[in-house]
């Protein structure tokens, strides 16, 4: 590797193409400038590291080595730093970036394509004539040839200013005509509002572009409006069991809709197209379940199909309103794939379409125009899929295998849907024609529900703060302690093999964050910084405690797995092989990693790897799994799987012939992060059991053992928790302050889509003319 000297050169000044740099100032002159540009010191330290070695490909690696020598920076700050680069050459030589000065040599780094001279003349005496010219001589062009170049850019130059001239004038004329228009028909202002508008006094708070319509200590969710958008009908959580409750989209009080049994609990409300019946599941004991219509003004339910035993239920109504579109279906009347159910003859009919033998397709529902059916693949970590109303055509419209949270469609060509993003789920907006996607501005929303005819969104809006907590599990363990409290929402907490560290992340300091410190002592607790983690999978210690391993995201929003020193607050992204990979856990054997990963054709599986090797070394690998823990004591591999419930294993090589169910009930799909291996190698899961919402349970090849209840009214978190090492204590996240309620809003104006707009014409300027 070469080397750079970072003293103050001897020459001050350096020619780069038609630009001057002045090195002490850090100023960049050019032909057509209209102001000095000015870099930052570190665009000066890569740009003299290119200027160096012009013409010839830098590493990424080598810029690292020469302009942040003592530090760990993120790949960001050398994308900013060359950004710059271009930015201020391209302003330097007149806006003009059809000959690109820096070039970007992808996955390895950068190459600087303009002559380099170094020049101690003085600065007066280059004016961007000679500048131009002397770098064409420079680089061995004929001066005719730097002349001919020079006459065609001030060509461009001038044709491209009188086109942008005329083009604002146009935009000048259209905002005055707009500006006239919205004056006449303004309404005369509130005292209020010219307050407002003087900007002399503050009057309030800023609307929220939503309202809540209910506001109690239960838990309102998964909303249905009616086709007029007037009434909407939900369930209400409270006391281990749920209800129907049906009220105006105003703030007149609820009232039940229909009456549940004692045992049972009635959940997933669907208002039906002509707005005079409302389907909906009712969940009894020892697995029992029914799909229920009633009619949107109450009285008696009849019954339209039953669900035993039916895990993740989904269903809604056809457009016509003559059937209800179900998703895959387990249990007794298990299915796969989506299908309908004809209420007047109660007759089954399956779509054909294509699907993986481990998909799980989920919430499917017609547009409002009937053409198409819109549904979520794998939920757990998943995207959004279309395809038309005869099962063909089937494409997806995602690609983040995310946590879906709810989803409906807005127009026959637009969808809204939650995400868990962090430590929140938000609303989403996407235009299934382009793949637009546009945030809400609706934090903690989820399950949006949109009115076929009345413009109107409701969606559930969850009010959580979860703080950490050791809570012992054999008697005598002393009383639960909750760890490292704050104001914020902390999640997946993770303690290390020697019972000494937790690691864990939080939103406490603003922004998500990975989070450390020693148990026991509280002031050891710091952030890694510059490390952005995922929520969807919980992280892993290495044996010996000094690292961990963290799924997290780029600058660029791309997945990947790191290496995390978290006392020294060291990290390191690692090169997996693999397009898109979603957890990794270290193997059994020394420089081993097991990773799940999605592949290129949207399987998940489970690779081993040897990273001793480069490239990495794939050694074995298992299909539809979607969650991996490693039993050390038991030397085995523990994973769930993406198509069905229960708890597997596999042998450390992942060998064919290893591969046995540890328990074909639990975790559910659902709740398939919410277990945990100590190191004594027993197995702890959490659930929602009767009247207790946090429930801790130990499986073993029998199922479950008896459950405990570690708190009756606090949820835990669904994506993470973790054992003491001797299985004494479970380190959890608790709602400490928890509940969800009922928003209500218009569905925002459609943005316009940008087809012929005045943007596509403009970048026609910037092309060389012929």
């Amino acid at each position: 590797m070469q080397t750079v000297d970072n003293s103050r050169p001897e020459a001050d000044r350096l020619n780069i193409g038609a630009c001057v740099v002045l090195l002490s100032s850090r100023e960049v002159h050019g032909p057509g400038a209209r102001n000095v540009q000015r870099l930052t010191p570190k665009s000066v330290g890569v740009l003299l590291v290119l200027a160096r070695r012009a013409g010839q490909v830098v590493t990424r690696d080598e810029l690292f080595a020469d302009v942040w020598p003592d530090t760990m920076p993120t790949n960001d700050v050398l994308t900013q730093a060359v950004t710059q680069l271009r930015k201020v050459f391209a302003a330097a030589d007149g806006g003009d970036d059809s000959a690109p000065y820096i070039e970007t040599i992808a996955k390895t780094g950068y190459r600087l394509l303009a002559p380099v001279v170094w020049d101690e003349t003085d600065l007066s005496g280059a004016t961007p004539e000679n500048s131009e010219i002397a770098a064409a001589a420079r680089s061995d062009v004929p001066a005719a040839v730097a002349t001919s170049t020079k006459s065609a850019r001030e060509l461009r130059r001038k044709l491209r200013r009188r086109v942008l001239l005329a083009v604002g004038l146009v935009l000048l004329a259209s905002t005055v005509v707009m500006a006239w228009l919205l004056w006449g028909r303004a309404s005369p202002n509130s005292p209020g509002d010219e307050v407002d508008a003087s900007g002399t006094r503050v009057v309030g708070s800023p609307a929220r572009p939503y309202r809540l319509i209910t506001s109690n200590a239960a838990f309102e969710t998964t909303p249905t409006l009616s086709p007029d958008g007037a009434l909407v009908v939900f369930a209400k959580e409270a006391v281990g069991r749920s209800t129907l409750w049906i009220q105006s989209t105003g703030s007149t009080p609820p009232v039940a809709l229909v009456t549940t049994p004692a045992d049972a609990s009635d959940r997933f409300p669907v208002w039906s197209p002509d707005g005079r019946q409302i389907a909906f599941a009712r969940f009894m004991p020892h697995a029992g379940c029914e799909v229920l219509l009633v009619s949107a003004t109450g009285g008696d339910a009849r019954r339209a199909t039953r669900c035993d035993g039916t895990d993740m239920l989904s269903f809604s109504w056809s457009a016509d309103g003559r059937s209800l579109l179900f998703g895959s279906m387990t249990g007794a009347y298990a299915s796969r794939g989506i299908r309908s159910l004809e209420l007047a003859s109660g007759r089954w009919s399956s779509l054909s379409y294509e699907m993986g033998a481990d998909d799980f397709d989920y919430a499917p529902q017609y547009s409002p125009d009937g053409s198409r059916i819109g549904f979520v693949r794998n939920p757990q970590v998943g995207d959004l899929w279309m395809m038309d109303a005869d099962g063909s055509n089937a494409e997806r419209l995602t690609d983040d295998a995310a946590e879906i949270r709810g989803w409906s469609w807005l127009h026959s060509d637009e969808i809204v849907f939650g995400r868990r993003v962090d430590s929140e789920s938000r609303l989403y907006r996407l235009d299934v024609a382009t793949r637009t996607l546009r945030d809400m501005g609706v934090d903690d929303a989820r399950n949006p529900a949109v009115s076929r005819h009345g413009g109107n969104l409701a969606f559930t809006r969850d009010r959580p703060q979860f703080g950490l907590f050791r809570i012992p599990l054999t008697e005598g363990g002393g009383e639960r302690v909750r760890l490292f409290a704050s104001s914020g929402r902390d999640a997946q907490p993770m303690v290390s093999p020697d019972g000494a560290q937790l690691a864990f992340t939080s939103d406490r300091s603003g922004t998500f964050a990975l989070w450390w410190g020693r148990l026991a002592e509280p002031n050891s607790l710091r952030v890694v910084e510059g490390l952005r983690p995922e929520a969807r999978q919980p992280m892993d210690w290495s044996s010996d405690s000094h690292s961990l391993l963290v799924n997290g995201r780029d600058a660029d929003g791309l997945p990947g797995i790191y290496e995390v020193m978290p006392e020294d607050g060291r990290w390191k992204k690692l090169a997996v092989p693999v397009r898109e990979p979603l957890q990794a856990i270290y193997g059994s054997v020394p420089g081993t990693l097991l990773v799940v990963e999605r592949s290129n054709d949207d399987r998940m599986s489970l690779a081993l790897f040897d990273r001793t090797q480069t490239p990495w070394k794939r050694m074995a690998s298992l299909e539809g799994v979607s969650q991996v823990r490693l039993d050390r004591v038991g030397n085995r591999v523990l994973f769930t799987r993406l198509g069905s419930g229960g708890l597997w294993q596999a042998g450390p090589d992942l060998a064919a012939d290893s591969i046995l169910p540890v328990n074909k009930e639990v975790p559910t799909r659902w709740r398939y992060r919410t277990w945990a291996v100590a190191g004594s190698g027993m197995i702890g899961y959490m659930s929602i059991g009767a009247g207790c919402a946090s429930q801790f349970s130990v499986i073993d090849g029998e199922g479950t053992g008896t459950g405990r209840c570690l708190d009756p009214s606090k949820f835990s978190s669904s994506n993470g928790m973790s054992l003491a090492p001797d299985g004494s204590a479970a380190f959890i996240a608790l709602g400490v302050a928890d509940g969800a309620d009922i928003g209500v809003m218009r569905v925002p104006k459609r943005a316009p889509r940008r087809v012929l707009g005045v943007a596509k014409w403009l970048l026609w300027l910037e092309k060389p003319l012929s």
